[in-house]
């Protein structure tokens, strides 16, 4: 009997193009091939992108892993880890890797990658030179980093950039090296690029630009000591990373004979000169291009698997490609030919205080290019302008101001998940399009981020578009929605992230430590100072009155109630409702100046007074002789009310905005929160007293009031955005109390009021607190409940409460044994 085996398929590279391959392979032909892939590296397939969250600390390599051992075997795949594959035998059709290995093919796929560019100078070879490619590379950074204190990074483009962040956060002294006059050249433009070396520089990365590097120093031991460059001078360096690029790995494909230009040169099916031959990812030339982002390596995939199912009805035409990045947490997009050139017009926003510049290039009435700095919330939508090739003769005057601004174009109100099409693209790297995600979304029962991305991969790769899958989710299931919290731990004390946290606590009413330390299982008795805070917080705010609070896992802010300065000393901000003092006030502040020597008071950006340079021990003097209740200005929690003067003496003003910021005060003191919340009431348009980045912002009209949430003055300035518009006072403090609850009762610990809107959305909040009035009427009582009867710390403080936190520690001398 004729057993006809199955056609042999073997992948040389086990990245994310050639994996890439095989998913969508098996999502046609699910059992058509006999597979083999070989792998350099000892580990499975894993998110290079993620590599600069690993180096920063912010993720664990377990959790960059894309396809873990079980997913190799569930589909019979035959896997050579660790064995580089070294000749092609194109003639008896067999691969052979450089421990004797062998593999023979009917169809083989080449997806090698590429390798890292090493500048050609003497000392590439000393210890402690590396490039920036594999976990291998990331772990020997992490480990020179614990042990080491000054590095090079020579490339200024988006590797050596986040190498430069990772290894800086690491605690190592670091400095830029990059050959062109500004950083990211190819994917921003001199103003842009400007504005984020300016960014970078305050975060203490050190720069040097038009820089070339002429030789790597070194000791008698072969280890790296420092880089000399072509002016002469020298920079110290225990470690030098080498970012200046890449180039398509095709020295196997060369030696088998394959045509290689730029690459090994590929057919619109992705096919070598060789018809058994497929090459995909990095390592491909197709119509002379060489991709190396990650978006066109997908669709390169998918019209591969295509061709290697049979189907051979796809056609890889190229890749327009855009470019939105998150460099050290700075967004970023870039599409098309943003430098402008012979024939284009600019549009230009530039707000470098602001930290957002946007460029817009138009030709022939298109939009032929973008660059955008800090504010990319429109980059998917320009990007569709910009490979639709529209007109946008219609949206010029509104175009800069993005897709909210655009009226019936733009859908203006509703979220950017709600006025996409079906066809629109949600996730570029993996070319996932909106109608995919609900089709998922309904068809197959999807109620987590984590079910989408494991069906559909979007919000898999970079992540930057996962606040809008979220929306997309939420929009699709409404109240069935599943938040899906954090995928890191909250520390290593668990494996539990933080809505798993929160939710335990909710529904099995925990209100202590112990309590909740036991119930999940902690891995650390008593926890430690990442998740003591996190877990107070949670306590407190799911069960007011009844949670045992625990002043231990606060941080020392909120212990001692005031600001630890740089010295050990402290500075105390007394409130002041709504920016309002008096004489009677100004003399106690004057008088404790006076008495306890305070070397400086300043007045602060919210309108308060701050004494600083308070020892500790004298803070509760201090405050018994102020007599005023605490500002708040220390801890996570309401911070300040900021005011103008309003109708009461402003020509311009159209309500009374400093009585409204004394009520909102006197109403919200005393709140703890996942973060600082600050407020800001305006009273007329002109907006004096900057409600727009505040988290809620109250800007008073003729008719009535404005308030707007989510804004943010910090590193990155966020801009509120419109939640409602009300007529009468009490509407503004039950319409603000709502949302701040809202975002008390379902924010991670640590995010601010922005991070929280950019992962439920907009439309979210605005069902919750606009649309639902039973529901925002709820919400106001329960904020009302938590905030009743909370004394004043400072109070409590006099009164004797903690005492011992404020007296400093006295040595008790033991007799000695002689004299006893």
């Amino acid at each position: 009997m004729n057993i006809q085996k199955k056609p042999r398929l073997v992948v040389v590279g086990n990245g994310m193009a050639g994996i890439r391959t095989l998913e969508e392979l098996f999502k046609l032909v699910p059992d058509m091939y006999d597979v083999t892939v070989f792998g350099a590296e000892p580990h499975p397939n894993y998110n290079r992108i993620l590599l600069s969250p690993v180096l920063a600390g912010e993720q664990e390599f377990e959790q960059i892993v894309l396809n873990s051992l079980d997913w190799y075997a569930e589909h019979g795949i035959r896997l050579h880890l660790g064995k580089e594959v070294t000749r092609i035998d194109r003639a008896r059709r067999r691969v052979i890797a450089a421990d004797g290995t062998e593999a023979e093919y009917d169809r083989l796929l080449l997806a090698t990658g590429s390798l890292p560019f090493i500048l050609p100078v003497p000392g590439k070879e000393l210890k402690g030179v590396i490039s920036y490619r594999d976990i291998f590379d990331t772990q020997t950074m992490i480990d020179t980093a614990k042990v080491k204190r000054h590095a090079v990074v020579i490339g200024g483009g988006l590797l050596g950039l986040e190498a430069a962040n990772g290894l800086k956060l690491r605690g190592m002294e670091v400095t830029v090296v990059h050959l062109a006059g500004w950083l990211l050249e190819r994917q921003l433009d001199p103003v842009a690029a400007g504005l984020l070396e300016k960014s970078l520089s305050e975060r203490g990365l050190a720069f040097r630009l038009n820089t070339s590097t002429t030789e790597i120093l070194g000791n008698e031991a072969g280890e790296v000591t420092g880089v000399r460059f072509s002016d002469g001078s020298e920079q110290p360096a225990d470690l030098v990373v080498m970012a200046a690029g890449i180039r398509p790995n095709t020295q196997l494909a060369q030696e088998a004979g394959l045509y290689c230009n730029r690459g090994i040169v590929v057919s619109d099916g992705l096919q070598t000169y060789d018809p058994r031959v497929y090459a995909v990812g990095e390592c491909a030339s197709h119509r002379g291009i060489a991709y190396g982002l990650v978006a066109p390596l997908f669709e390169q995939a998918k019209i591969c698997a295509n061709h290697l199912a049979h189907y051979g009805i796809g056609i890889y035409q190229g890749s327009v490609s855009s470019t939105k990045l998150k460099v050290t947490g700075i967004d970023l997009f870039s599409a098309g030919n943003f430098m402008g050139g012979e024939g284009t017009e600019e549009i230009v926003l530039s707000d470098p205080a602001g930290g957002v510049y946007k460029k817009l290039v138009i030709q022939d009435e298109k939009l032929v290019g973008a660059c955008l700095y800090g504010d990319t919330t429109d980059g998917g939508w320009y990007f569709k302008l910009l490979k639709d090739g529209r007109k946008i003769d219609d949206l010029r005057d509104q175009l800069m101001f993005g897709e909210s601004a655009i009226g019936d174009a733009g859908h203006s109100g509703q979220s950017r998940a709600m006025s996409m099409q079906d066809s629109d693209e949600v996730c570029g790297c993996n070319g996932v399009c909106k109608g995919t995600i609900v089709k998922a979304i309904t068809g197959s029962g999807l109620f987590t981020l984590d079910e989408v991305k494991k069906h559909t991969k979007a919000s898999s790769s970079c992540g930057s578009c996962t606040g809008l899958v979220e929306q997309i989710l939420m929009n699709t299931l409404g109240s069935s929605f599943q938040q899906t919290p954090k995928t890191k731990a909250v520390c290593e004390c668990t494996s539990y992230a933080h809505g798993e946290v929160r939710k335990a606590i909710r529904e099995h009413h925990l209100l202590t430590h112990r309590e909740a330390y036991d119930f999940l299982e902690w891995r650390t008795p008593n926890g430690c100072a990442t998740c003591r805070p996190a877990i107070n917080y949670y306590l407190l705010s799911s069960w007011p009155r009844e949670a045992v609070d625990d002043p231990q896992s606060r941080f020392i802010n909120e212990r001692a109630h005031a600001n630890i300065q740089k010295d050990g000393t402290f500075s105390v901000i007394p409130q002041m409702k709504g920016g309002v003092t008096n004489a009677s006030e100004l003399r106690r502040i004057a008088d404790v100046a006076d008495k306890y020597a305070v070397p400086m008071l300043k007045v602060t950006g919210g309108q308060r007074i701050d004494l600083l340079g308070i020892k500790k021990e004298d803070l509760v003097e201090v405050w018994k002789d102020l007599g005023m209740q605490s500002g708040h200005a220390y801890g996570k929690s309401i911070r300040t009310v900021k005011t103008c003067v309003g109708s009461e003496f402003c020509r311009f003003g159209t309500q009374n905005s400093t009585q409204m910021g004394i009520d909102l005060e006197t109403m919200l003191a005393n709140m703890w929160s996942p973060h600082k919340v600050k407020l800001a009431v305006s009273g007329c348009p002109r907006n004096c007293a900057e409600s727009g980045i505040k988290d809620v912002g109250i800007i008073a009209v003729d008719s009535g009031w404005e308030i707007h949430v989510g804004g943010n003055g910090g590193i990155k300035t966020e801009v509120a955005q419109f939640l409602v518009k009300v007529k009468t006072s009490d509407e503004v403090r039950e319409y603000t109390g709502a949302f701040l609850q809202l975002y008390r009762e379902e924010a991670y610990y640590l995010d601010r009021t922005v991070h929280y809107i950019a992962r439920v959305g907009l439309d979210y909040i605005r069902q919750r607190v606009v649309d639902d009035a039973d529901n925002r009427r709820a919400l106001h009582e329960r904020l009302l409940f938590a905030l009743e009867g909370l004394s004043d710390p400072w109070a409590a403080r006099i009164a004797g409460a903690q005492r011992h936190e404020f007296q400093p520690l006295k040595l008790k001398m033991l007799p000695d044994p002689v004299e006893a």
